[in-house]
């Protein structure tokens, strides 16, 4: 799905879904804009899933990256093993003077809005925005209207676009980058399982996660007033913390009695170690709490991409790890909470309907009782998965046909 006029003029064809950048010298500088925060892994996520796209489709190119966060909890050094033709820079001079095509990468917003607007104001030099959700576009109108292209991650965000009457760019459908995540870590991975008798196919891992996302505590909030809208969020937590996973837990229960296998409680974020617990463990009956797993470390996206590769399923309140699941071609269950913004229609976009799972217009029975239609049937459960991961792919070559041409444009 695109709207708008083309951005930039045509590229050279493709070969092997990577695209030809005409001869014009030195190589192409691409800098991208990614690392949003490391107390999530799908933060964490984006990047890496970005930077194979650009690998896959512009080979040729050099590559910046441009932190647009912190990128500790051993962020950065993940990126620096996987992506070792990656030069992160953080002078902003350098970039200028460097950089053909600024891109913004994957993420909840047009995050770093002000540096795309710095450069067009500096530099005049292009700039596009892929794989991001766009809640509220008047707020960026601007930046949204200078860019050569934006692509965003659900089909939702075009719609608010087209609503705010932005024009000028390329418009269309771009895939989270997560979903063009390769990293592994086998190793870490085989290890954690083995220490608790986890055997391949015979487990599944849930996600938890609370209506709000609890950043007073994460960022140590001190302001008042901020504290007094947090302390309304925190009372809007405790209403449905039980109401949520009581769903869950009536589909551990029944895949755990039906099969045997054991549960896997896994974090998303680095506050969810501490919900774990009370919330999807401490409820359940005995003789399925036995055969639960509780991890109690944060992990990074590499490790966790490995361990959903050797579970039957994954189940997550939290986005990105169905993504990670999809990714490594493991059957995921998106347990959609309202609060967690528009993003969530992105499975929908991808044919992913059957796992999809609005918290509040369903009851654990149903999710359970989809959970035993994949273990029934492995084999037409992946069939389904790869159909969504070929829709994904082709919105992938769309996009990065255009993001090409830009960056062939740019260095004319």
């Amino acid at each position: 799905m695109l709207v708008g006029t083309a951005a930039c003029a045509s590229v050279a064809t493709g070969v092997n879904g990577r695209w030809a950048l005409a001869d014009r010298g030195p190589r192409p500088t691409i800098t991208l804009i990614s690392g949003w925060q490391a107390v999530n892994i799908g933060d964490i996520a984006h990047t890496p899933g970005v930077l194979n796209l650009i690998d896959h489709y512009l080979p040729e190119a050099r590559v910046l990256l441009w932190p647009g966060g912190r990128l500790d909890h051993g962020a950065e050094e993940l990126l620096k093993a996987n992506h070792p033709r990656v030069t992160i820079a953080t002078d902003s001079e350098q970039i200028y003077r460097e950089t053909d095509l600024l891109l913004h990468g994957s993420g909840p917003s047009v995050v770093r809005a002000d540096r795309l607007a710095q450069w067009h104001k500096a530099t005049g030099k292009p700039y596009g925005i892929y794989g991001v959700t766009v809640s509220e576009p008047q707020a960026v109108a601007e930046v949204l209207r200078n860019a050569k292209f934006v692509f965003t991650r659900e089909t939702a965000s075009i719609k608010r676009i087209r609503e705010a009457g932005v024009e000028g760019p390329e418009i269309g459908f771009g895939p989270d980058g997560t979903f063009a995540l390769k990293m592994r870590n086998n190793e870490a991975a085989r290890r954690f399982l083995s220490e608790h008798g986890l055997e391949s196919g015979k487990f599944i891992c849930v996600v938890p996660r609370l209506r709000y996302t609890p950043y007073h505590k994460i960022r140590r909030i001190t302001d008042p007033a901020a504290l007094e809208q947090w302390k309304k969020k925190d009372e809007h937590n405790k209403r449905f913390a039980e109401v949520d996973h009581a769903k869950a837990r009536e589909a551990i229960v029944r895949w755990v009695r039906a099969t045997g296998g054991k549960a896997l409680i896994v974090p998303e974020m680095t506050y969810q170690l501490e919900i774990m617990q009370p919330l999807l463990i401490d409820p359940l009956p005995d003789d399925v709490r036995r055969r639960v797993v509780r991890r109690t470390e944060y992990w990074l996206p590499d490790e966790a991409a490995s361990t959903y590769a050797q579970a039957a399923a994954v189940l997550s309140f939290e986005c990105h790890s169905p993504i990670i699941a999809a990714a490594v071609g493991t059957p995921a269950f998106y347990l959609r909470q309202p609060e967690d913004t528009i993003k969530g229609q992105m499975y929908y976009d991808l044919g992913l309907n059957d796992w999809v799972f609005e918290i509040d217009q369903t009851d654990g029975a149903t999710i359970a009782q989809r959970l035993m239609k994949v273990e029934e049937d492995r084999m037409a459960a992946r069939t389904y998965l790869a159909a969504a991961m070929k829709r994904a792919e082709q919105r992938f070559d769309a996009c990065w046909k255009t993001i090409a041409a830009c960056l062939s444009a740019a260095t004319r």
